[in-house]
């Protein structure tokens, strides 16, 4: 017995870091696959005859059954372990992506939007499963790498979308290629050394080896803990529908009752603040600078390309701030709102450049760790639930933040950003209010614990 808790200590770190690496390849994939499909659908959908109104309707209910699935989906996943939920959502996604390639009529592609705005929460599911992976200290490095290759994917995958799409038939061999590449991350997930990791986590109660710069977390286990009181076990995903829905309920509840409120509300604010200041660039910049779009385009592909390297350059920023999640966050936030006044109070297109090169470090490290803050306050026993509510929350921005930029826009081009920085302002304004509770890592605030 000696022997085999040895030799489970030795295989823990190995085995997490190989999860590591294989989860950045997940979310590359899935990005990939979906950003090849998304910028052609407007197009797609308009050939087989739909209403600009009809498109509309379309995607709002895709977001509307984002917004309410995510949490659910999340606490699911705690429920009945990220495996099963993880395959569960891609195969479902792929089911979702297959359909659209076979959509000759408005009703077919509307229906094959269901499978995909219900079950799309692949990248939630494994920044959970990360989480349970990685000790806290490592967590906003892993993420940021997990972001920087979802990223790569998602600045990739459209390059290939269309050029797919001038063959023959291109948005159906698009859309069956996104489907295939949906069904070949499902058999990267199922080949993950799921026993292996189990074993080697389960029983590693004092390995500190590294491999690779992450930190296994001790007692982690892949399956996940059994439910905070050990309502349902995490081993056996086929339990009672009944069961897991009333625990997913009592889940949600609880979430509801904690006081994690101006944590989420920070998060709303700032994902209000970030789609205000892209919702009329291109817009804007045209009607105060006279740039055409094509630079516009220009300039957004090289801030996304900036964002992948932030992401990457989260660890030796995290080790500058001492892995104080809150103190990075209160200066990304407030270095975010000082950028996007400076943007909205350019004289010239060499002052929006500045400004768009640092927020795109800024943006991408104040997302990392407003999702790592939820996780240390709230708990990483329900790790899952915590970035499904923080999901929905960015999904509500995403309602909200287009009327909030129309009504902006008839002041003036300036106004979504200007708008901008005064949420921005209220965001960190709560951050400074509630300084006690942020910097107290650890506390597990939810009402039954």
């Amino acid at each position: 017995m000696a022997e085999d808790g040895g030799r489970g200590a030795e295989a823990s770190p190995g085995a997490s870091a190989r999860f590591v690496r294989c989860l950045y390849a997940v979310g590359f994939l899935d990005l990939f696959g979906v950003s090849m499909v998304v910028p052609l659908m407007n197009l797609h959908i308009k050939s087989l005859g739909a209403s600009p109104t009809v498109a509309g309707i379309i995607g709002s209910l895709y977001g509307i059954m984002q917004l309410f699935s995510s949490t659910f989906v999340g606490c699911w996943s705690d429920i009945v372990g990220r495996r099963y939920s993880l395959l569960t959502c891609i195969l479902l996604s792929a089911l979702g992506y297959f359909i659209l390639g076979m959509s000759t009529t408005v009703y077919l592609f509307a229906f094959s939007r269901v499978p995909v705005g219900i079950f799309k929460h692949t990248l939630s599911i494994s920044k959970a499963l990360l989480s349970d992976l990685v000790s806290e200290r490592d967590r906003p490095l892993v993420m940021g790498r997990f972001n920087a290759a979802s990223s790569v994917g998602f600045i990739l995958g459209p390059v290939v979308g269309g050029y797919l799409t001038e063959l023959k038939d291109g948005f159906y061999q698009t859309s069956f290629i996104c489907a295939s590449i949906f069904l070949l991350n499902a058999g990267l997930v199922w080949m993950l050394p799921w026993s292996e990791e189990n074993t080697g986590n389960g029983k590693n109660k004092q390995g500190k080896k590294r491999t690779d710069s992450i930190t296994a977390k001790p007692n982690s286990d892949l399956q996940l803990k059994s439910v905070t009181n050990g309502t349902v076990a995490i081993d056996s995903p086929f339990q009672s529908p009944w069961v897991q829905i009333v625990t997913v309920l009592k889940r949600i509840k609880e979430i509801a009752c904690s006081d994690l409120w101006d944590i989420f509300l920070v998060r709303l604010l700032m994902s209000v603040t970030i789609l205000l200041y892209h919702s009329n660039f291109s817009l804007a910049l045209e009607e105060r600078f006279g740039v055409k779009p094509l630079f516009s385009g220009y300039l957004m592909s090289y801030s996304s390309s900036l964002g992948v390297l932030a992401g990457c350059l989260l660890g030796p920023i995290t080790r500058l701030y001492q892995h104080n999640t809150y103190r990075l966050l209160l200066h990304s936030s407030t270095f975010t709102c000082t950028l996007i006044l400076l943007y909205a109070s350019a004289l010239s297109i060499w002052m929006v450049i500045l400004s768009s090169t640092f927020l795109a470090f800024s943006t991408t490290i104040g997302r990392t760790c407003i999702i790592d803050l939820e996780l240390t306050i709230g708990g990483n026993e329900a790790s899952g639930t915590l970035l499904g509510v923080g999901q929905s929350v960015t999904s509500v921005g995403r309602i909200i933040a287009p009327l909030l930029s129309g009504i902006a826009q008839e002041f003036s081009p300036c106004g979504p950003p200007s708008l901008a920085v005064a949420l921005a302002l209220v965001a960190i304004l709560i951050m400074n209010v509630n300084k006690q509770k942020y910097c107290s890592s650890g506390n597990v605030k939810l009402k039954n614990q």
